[in-house]
C-alpha cells in the first residue's frame, strides 16, 4: 500500500459497496446470523487502516463475489464496472470459482502456494480478509469455546494449520505493519485453541 497521501475514496467505491450488498445480500457469516457485509465492510475497513488505495478498497469489498456469488461470470461482471486491477486483485483473492468447489484441503495448499506469484496489492487485500476472518474468529472462541471450529471444513487443527502457513507466507512476502497485525490474531487463535 502507497507510502503517498491516499485520496478519498469516490462514487467507485460507494457503486462497490452497493454492488457487494447487493451479491451479498442473503449471505450470512459462517455459524451466525449475522449478515456477510458486516465481513466485507470489515476486510475493506482493514485494508483502508492499512494504507490502501481505492481499487484495493474495492477489491476488497468484492474479494469474495467471484467465489461465493457467480463465479468466472461474476469476475468479468466486476471486470467491466470496476476495471482490470479490481477484477484482478479479487481474482487473486479467490481460491475457487467452481462449483462444487475442489476438496478443501488441497485448495488451501494450492492457495497458499499461489501467493508467490501475486503482486503485493492483492496480497494486501488477503492480509485485511484472513485478519477480518482470524479476528472473528478469536472472538468467537472466547465467547463459545471449541465448538466453534465444527463450524470449519478443516475443523481445528486444519484451521489452524491454514492460519498459521498464512502468516508464515505474508511475513515473509509483505513484512510491516499489515503482516504483523495479522501474525498477532493468528497467534491468539493458537492460544485460545490451547496450543
Amino acid at each position: 500500500m502507497t507510502d503517498t497521501a491516499i485520496p478519498l475514496l469516490t462514487t467507485r467505491f460507494d457503486d462497490a459497496l452497493v454492488y457487494a450488498s447487493t451479491a451479498h445480500r442473503t449471505q450470512l457469516r459462517k455459524g451466525g446470523a449475522v449478515p456477510y457485509l458486516a465481513h466485507l465492510l470489515g476486510v475493506a475497513a482493514i485494508a483502508l487502516e492499512n494504507g490502501a488505495d481505492e481499487d484495493q478498497a474495492i477489491a476488497a469489498l468484492l474479494h469474495d463475489a467471484v467465489e461465493d456469488q457467480g463465479g468466472k461470470a461474476r469476475l468479468e461482471d466486476i471486470r467491466a464496472r470496476f476495471g482490470e486491477r479490481v477484477a484482478q486483485i479479487v481474482d487473486h483473492c479467490t481460491d475457487s470459482d467452481v462449483e462444487p468447489k475442489p476438496a478443501w484441503r488441497p485448495r488451501k495448499e494450492a492457495y497458499i502456494a499461489s501467493l508467490r506469484s501475486k503482486p503485493v496489492a492483492s496480497l494486501e487485500v488477503s492480509i485485511a480478509d484472513k485478519t477480518h476472518n482470524a479476528a472473528a474468529i478469536n472472538t468467537d472462541l472466547r465467547a463459545h469455546g471449541d465448538p466453534v471450529w465444527d463450524r470449519f471444513t478443516g475443523k481445528k487443527a486444519g484451521t489452524l494449520w491454514y492460519y498459521r502457513s498464512l502468516a508464515d507466507v505474508f511475513a515473509e512476502l509483505v513484512p510491516g505493519t499489515a503482516s504483523a497485525r495479522f501474525e498477532r490474531e493468528v497467534a491468539e487463535m493458537e492460544q485460545l485453541a490451547g496450543g
